[in-house]
């Protein structure tokens, strides 16, 4: 990014603060007061994906965690930790597992062409295309990478019910609903999947 466009991103906060103020007074003062979102927003670090700007919500409504393809790994203690303070401090009543069609990550896991750091974190997409492989390729090729997308959506919100904050919340009767969507870049929309529910309570993930 050269100076003049970096130098334009401070403008601009200073154009938002007025815009805001002039429409409510004590906007800031509210938002300094503490945050109480209903949802708990994980979705792709992709930066075509501000998902304020799709959902139309304000500064306060979402609490965010985005990594490469959206991936809920038992082992990343960023996600775990970002999940129980949700949960069990805010107390959020939604989670949401957003993908996206157009995803370099889900691509790069399709065609094995990651390398490095990457080619271990998108590790669990690739597997996953290996192990559908026969149902995608049957596929038209242009929509491979978008079932793709969606597969890994589903195994991802499947995998936020196996934490262990999760099923705390199972236990407690506390526990918010999953959503897994899909977000379509090429026209703006959200897909709402339909998750396995009842394959999932029949396997004992979801009670």
């Amino acid at each position: 990014m050269h100076y003049h466009q970096y130098h334009e991103l401070l403008e601009n906060n200073e154009r938002w603060i007025e815009e805001k103020l002039a429409t409510s007074p004590d906007y800031f003062q509210k938002l300094a007061e503490g945050q109480r979102p209903p949802y708990l927003f994980i979705g792709c670090s992709d930066s075509r994906m501000p998902l304020n700007s799709f959902t139309k919500t304000e500064p306060g409504e979402l609490f965010i965690h985005r990594n490469v393809a959206n991936q809920v790994s038992l082992t990343d203690m960023n996600l775990l930790a970002v999940l129980e303070y949700a949960v069990e401090s805010l107390q959020v009543q939604h989670i949401v597992i957003c993908g996206h069609y157009c995803c370099g990550g889900v691509e790069a896991a399709y065609k094995g062409t990651a390398t490095g750091v990457v080619e271990n974190w998108i590790t669990p997409i690739r597997d996953l295309y290996l192990t559908n492989k026969t149902a995608i390729d049957a596929l038209p090729e242009a929509e491979r990478l978008n079932r793709l997308a969606e597969l890994n959506v589903v195994e991802q919100v499947k995998n936020i019910c196996k934490t262990s904050v999760m099923h705390r919340a199972f236990q407690a009767g506390s526990a918010p609903q999953v959503h897994g969507w899909v977000l379509d870049i090429a026209h703006g929309r959200i897909k709402d999947l339909q998750l396995p529910m009842d394959s999932w309570k029949q396997l004992g993930i979801v009670p």
